[in-house]
């Protein structure tokens, strides 16, 4: 199989195309990123003049103290928020990233394929036995890289997944201290 001109660019042209595409998604997720910093930004500037209105008109230290705790909480499910709408922009970014490579590799996995097939086709008399090696081998490592992608994916999930946990196990964690100081106010 003799690789041409043609094949050459319409092969540039697919990479150009999954870069422009790659290209894209990753400024959609920073979009979305400064999007929300953006409003965090905001949030937090309004919220802070209101606070200071709240401590500044406590009247004794008993009041002070009941107004601090009182802005504890609301300010840390902001923050689990923050973080949960992050993990989620990062997360949809990253599949569409996935997605996108898992395609392209599986495009070149095709073509790799197609053009050891054309070959081993072309293949002198009597190297019967060499072809068959050379598709084993082949194969082999099509095998080999379909496990690793498998892998890589349990790892991410995994990873996901104890983030995940991590993350409501800190919450619960800082809920039932803020529950436990309230109780003792």
């Amino acid at each position: 199989m003799n690789f041409n001109a043609e094949q050459f660019a319409a092969t540039q042209q697919a990479n150009m195309t999954a870069a422009a595409g790659l290209s894209q998604t990753a400024f959609a997720g920073f979009e979305r990123l400064v999007e929300l910093n953006m409003a965090a930004g905001k949030a937090a500037v309004g919220e802070s003049f209101a606070n200071m209105q709240t401590l500044l008109s406590a009247k004794t230290p008993q009041e002070l103290m009941a107004a601090q705790a009182a802005l504890v909480q609301p300010a840390f499910e902001k923050s689990v928020s923050y973080g949960r709408h992050l993990a989620e922009i990062a997360q949809s970014t990253g599949g569409e990233f996935t997605k996108a490579v898992e395609s392209k590799m599986a495009e070149s996995e095709q073509a790799v394929k197609s053009l050891v097939e054309n070959s081993l086709k072309n293949a002198p008399a009597g190297s019967d036995a060499a072809v068959a090696v050379f598709k084993t081998a082949f194969e082999a490592s099509q095998t080999a890289a379909e496990t690793l992608k498998k892998v890589a994916k349990q790892a991410a999930d995994s990873a996901e997944s104890n983030m995940k946990a991590a993350t409501a196990q800190a919450e619960a964690s800082v809920k039932a201290a803020m529950s436990k100081a309230k109780a003792k106010a």
